[in-house]
């Protein structure tokens, strides 16, 4: 069962670059309850991912018999998915918006729905989440030893954001202005990358569903 983590650990590496929970577990270390918000973030977001790794891994054999079978229907509308991502890689951003904070006062249980809510809007963007599925199924372990390895890949992408309330815990206020400038190198490495991913993911969606269109067999 070790030999899995071998081809986990890099799905892992990438999986755990999350600007949105980073951004939201800093909001929530500026908040009256720095600590206890920024934890309940994080607890309600790893929750969260491992009932839905659960609940997809129940699923993906037929998911999985779907994609050996495609249909016209499904590469019609993966065409129409990679034009509006290539669109969006494109668009001009918008400087001037702001990114929304969450109104009222955050509590630890507010904050525990908000990081399953965070988790839930990102989880159809979560690649790397259906590939280590995808690893964990075809290692064909027994039930409870599918279990454990999920649990140990989600306690493992948590332990990066732990960062922010072991910081907040230790050095108190003075850890705002550095989790800030963390924020900020994140949110511009975000967006430079971001762009490309999704126009490259758009380009390979439209090229998958033209070739199936005029030769009968898509890319994969």
């Amino acid at each position: 069962m070790a030999d899995i983590f071998a081809v986990l650990i890099p799905i892992l590496i990438v999986d755990a670059v999350n600007p949105v929970l980073f951004a939201f577990m800093v909001y929530a270390a500026g908040t009256e309850r720095p600590v206890s918000n920024s934890s309940a973030i994080l607890l309600g977001h790893t929750c969260a991912y491992f009932i839905v790794g659960i609940a997809l891994a129940l699923g993906l054999e037929q998911l999985t018999d779907r994609l050996e079978n495609p249909q016209l229907i499904d590469y019609i509308i993966g065409f129409l998915i990679g034009v509006l991502l290539i669109g969006v890689a494109f668009r001009s951003p918008n400087k001037s918006q702001k990114q929304e904070e969450p109104s009222g006062t955050l509590t630890p249980i507010k904050a525990l729905g908000l990081g399953a809510i965070v988790n839930f809007v990102g989880i159809p963007f979560a690649l790397p989440y259906f590939a280590a599925l995808d690893q964990i199924l075809k290692a064909d372990l027994a039930v409870i030893d599918s279990i454990m390895v999920l649990a140990a890949y989600n306690l493992f992408y948590a332990l990066p954001f732990l960062i922010i309330p072991v910081l907040v815990k230790i050095i108190g206020k003075r850890s705002q202005s550095i989790l800030g400038r963390i924020n900020g190198i994140v949110e511009r490495v975000s967006s430079y990358i971001m762009p490309i991913l999704l126009a490259l993911a758009g380009f390979v969606l439209v090229v998958d569903a033209l070739k199936f269109m005029l030769t009968g067999k898509g890319l994969f």
